[in-house]
C-alpha cells in the first residue's frame, strides 16, 4: 500500500506540474496517472487502496465542498435567486431526456435502461467545477454577478438530483413499482441536507466559542463532523433521503455566517489539504476507468454524448433567461456544465453489477464521458475564464 501511495503522489504531482507548465490542467495528468497505474493497465495500485478507493475519493470531495462552504456567503447565493434553482434541475433533466430519446434508437436498449444511463451521464462533477469556481472567487472574476456562487451550487445540487433519479430508475428496472415519492425525494433530500448541515454548523460554532482550540483541531473537528453527516445519509437512506453533500456545504456556510474570521482562517487550512486530496481524488477516479469497456462502443456513443450535451447546454441558456448575464457569461456557464468525472466513476459500474442487460454499454458510455468531458471541460474553463468573465476586483 505504501509503495502504491508513493507512486500515486510522486507521479501525480510530477505529471501535474509538467502539464501545468504546458498550460494544460493538471487534472488531466492525474486522471492519466490513475488509468496507467490502475488495474486495467499496469495494475500497480495495491488492492488495499482500491478497496477503499470510494472512501478516499469521498474524503477528498468533502474537503473541497467544505472549502466551498467556508467561502460561499448565503447572502450571495440568495441574490442569484431563480436562475440558481433552475440551473440545479433544468440542464440535467433535459440531458436525461436526450439520452432517453437517443439511446434506444442508437443501441436498441429499453427506455428504462436509457433512463438509468441518462442519470449517470447527467451528473456534472463538482470535484472539477468547484475548485475552479473558488479560484474565480479569489481572483475576482464574475464576482459582481455571483457567477461562481451560481455554478458551485448548481453542480452540487445537480449531483444529488442525478443520484436520486438513478436509484429510482434502477429500482424500476429491478421490478419495483414506480412511486411519485421517488420524485418528491429530490426536494426532501435537498432541504433535509441543508437543515442538517446548518444544525451541525451551529453546534460547532457553539463548541468553538465555548472551548479554546487551535485551528488545526478545528479543521479536524469539522472534517470529523462532515464524515458523520455523510454517514448519516447512508444510514437513514432506507427511510428518508438526506443529501450529505449539501449538508457538508451548509455546515461550512453556517460557520462563515456565524464566525467569519474563523472561517477565513480555516479556508487556508483546507486549501493546503486540498493539494494532496486533489491528487488522490483524480488519480483514483482514473484508476476506476475501465478502458477495456470502450471496446463495446464506438462512434455511436460519441454521438449520444454530443446530442445529450447539446440539450444540456440549451437547458443552461433556458435557466438564464431574464438574468443580467451577457452572452459571454452565459457561454461560460454552459462550459462549466461539460465536465463529468466523480459520479460516473462511482456509479458507472453499478448497473452491470446489478444485472442490467445493457450494463456493459452503460459502463462504457460512463467511462467515455469521463475521458472526453473531464479534460475538455477543465481546459475550456481554465482558458475561457479571463476571456468571458468580467474582473470585478
Amino acid at each position: 500500500m505504501l509503495f502504491s501511495l508513493a507512486l500515486i503522489l510522486i507521479i501525480g504531482f510530477a505529471l501535474s506540474g509538467l502539464f501545468n507548465r504546458l498550460h494544460i490542467p493538471g487534472l488531466l495528468a492525474m486522471i492519466i496517472t490513475g488509468v496507467v497505474l490502475g488495474p486495467y493497465v499496469l495494475n500497480l495500485i495495491s488492492p488495499d487502496i482500491l478497496n477503499i478507493s470510494s472512501d478516499l475519493r469521498e474524503i477528498a470531495l468533502i474537503v473541497i465542498l467544505l472549502r466551498a462552504g467556508l467561502t460561499m456567503d448565503l447572502k450571495d447565493l440568495k441574490s442569484v435567486g431563480r436562475p440558481a434553482i433552475l440551473m440545479c434541475f433544468v440542464p440535467a433533466l433535459l440531458e436525461l431526456l436526450a439520452v432517453v430519446f437517443l439511446a434506444p434508437r442508437l443501441f436498441g436498449i429499453s427506455t428504462v435502461e436509457a433512463a438509468i444511463l441518462g442519470t449517470i451521464v447527467a451528473a456534472v462533477s463538482p470535484a472539477v467545477v468547484v475548485p475552479r469556481m473558488l479560484k474565480l472567487m479569489e481572483s475576482g472574476y464574475g464576482r459582481e454577478k455571483r457567477i461562481p456562487h451560481l455554478l458551485m451550487a448548481a453542480s452540487s445540487v445537480n449531483t444529488v438530483v442525478a443520484i436520486i433519479l438513478f436509484a429510482a430508475f434502477l429500482g424500476i428496472y429491478s421490478g419495483e413499482e414506480f412511486k411519485p415519492i421517488s420524485l418528491i425525494n429530490v426536494p426532501i433530500s435537498i432541504v433535509l441536507g441543508i437543515a442538517l448541515g446548518i444544525a451541525c454548523g451551529l453546534l460547532l460554532v457553539w463548541v468553538f466559542k465555548r472551548f479554546h482550540m487551535r485551528d488545526t483541531i478545528k479543521v479536524l473537528t469539522i472534517l470529523s463532523a462532515s464524515f458523520v453527516l455523510v454517514t448519516i445519509e447512508d444510514f437513514v437512506s432506507a427511510w428518508v433521503p438526506v443529501s450529505g453533500i449539501l449538508a457538508v456545504m451548509a455546515l461550512g456556510g453556517t460557520i462563515l455566517k456565524a464566525r467569519e474570521p474563523v472561517a477565513k482562517r480555516l479556508t487556508g487550512k483546507f486549501s493546503k489539504i486540498w493539494v494532496g486530496a486533489e491528487v488522490l481524488l483524480f488519480v483514483l477516479v482514473g484508476a476506476q476507468v475501465d478502458i477495456t469497456a470502450l471496446s463495446n462502443v464506438g462512434l455511436l456513443a460519441v454521438v449520444l454524448l454530443a446530442g445529450a450535451m447539446v440539450l444540456r447546454i440549451a437547458g443552461v441558456y433556458i435557466s438564464l433567461i431574464g438574468t443580467e448575464l451577457n452572452a459571454k457569461e452565459r457561454l461560460y456557464c454552459a462550459i462549466t456544465n461539460l465536465p463529468k468525472a466523480t459520479v460516473q466513476a462511482a456509479i458507472g459500474g453499478v448497473p452491470l453489477a446489478a444485472g442490467v442487460a445493457s450494463g456493459n454499454l452503460i459502463l462504457a458510455v460512463a467511462v467515455l464521458s469521463i475521458i472526453i468531458t473531464a479534460p475538455i471541460g477543465a481546459v475550456a474553463m481554465d482558458i475561457s475564464a479571463e476571456r468571458l468573465l468580467t474582473h470585478d476586483g
